[in-house]
């Protein structure tokens, strides 16, 4: 369980430290994109004293919002994926850093991709980046990113690579290196996943970071939620699924716990 309370207290001093570390890591990016023919495309045209510079800034406010296919709502930021007649809806609130939500994914993720497929219900997905600033690094924002991209290829291929990304294969340490914060290993996961491997466009907007502005609205979504209080938080039609600790509710630890709590709370 990844507690946010400390980062909701100190929102401003932390905001300020995200956006420094976003606009290092977009002047990395943009500095890989400049290499064109072994050449860095940045040319100073010292004719006539005329100096011609290409414009990186690195503040993702001024980069365009993409949102993604398969969104909804303001700034896309609903993310809901099941068939639209499903009378129940399972909330999902987690961080790609987190390890308490990759151990509930791997007891329970595929049994909700199996119950999504079946109309048992919806399934809506609200995903933080708090554990950037808790961890230090950008590797919340930037799998954030990547999920955005796997998003606008289907549905189908954001559960598959966001079941991958939590998987024990893949997922990171959390005392360990920001994996995530490396495109090369996003793509490494997301070539697992069919509808992904080899997909140019696919590649392209996790290298471009085409959904970074996209995924701080994500982000700023799931701040606003102000009764989750850590990750994983599961809900099935608005009531939180778990037991009660002195932190807050755990998410069910296993897959009978998880279908059993689901079974009693589903609408007939």
């Amino acid at each position: 369980m990844s507690n946010r309370n400390n980062q909701a207290n100190k929102q401003a001093a932390r905001e300020r430290l995200r956006a420094e570390r976003e606009r290092q890591a977009k002047k990395d990016r943009l500095r890989r994109q400049l290499i064109v023919g072994g050449a860095i495309v940045a040319v100073l045209a010292i004719a006539g004293g005329i100096g011609v510079a290409v414009a990186t800034s690195g503040d993702d406010t001024n980069a365009p919002l993409v949102k993604p296919a398969n969104t909804s709502g303001t700034n896309g930021t609903t993310i809901t994926v099941g068939k639209p007649g499903a009378k129940n809806t399972l909330d999902l609130f987690e961080d790609p850093r987190c390890p308490g939500c990759a151990a509930f994914e791997q007891t329970a993720g595929a049994t909700i991709e199996k119950d999504i497929q079946d109309g048992k219900y919806k399934a809506s997905y609200h995903l933080g980046t708090f554990l950037d600033n808790n961890l230090q690094g950008t590797g919340s924002k930037n799998a954030l990113n990547a999920l955005g991209a796997s998003l606008n290829v289907s549905p189908d291929a954001f559960l598959k690579y966001k079941y991958a990304l939590f998987s024990k294969e893949f997922h990171p340490d959390e005392t360990g290196p920001d994996k995530f914060a490396d495109d090369s290993y996003l793509l490494k996961v997301a070539d697992t996943v069919p509808a992904l491997k080899g997909n140019a466009a696919f590649q392209k907007a996790v290298k471009s970071g085409t959904y970074d502005p996209w995924a701080l609205e994500v982000s700023k979504a799931f701040n606003s939620v102000k009764d989750v209080k850590s990750t994983p938080t599961i809900k099935l039609n608005g009531k939180v699924l778990g037991t009660e600790t002195p932190q807050g509710t755990a998410a069910p630890s296993t897959l009978a716990e998880f279908k059993s709590m689901v079974d009693k709370g589903l609408k007939k």
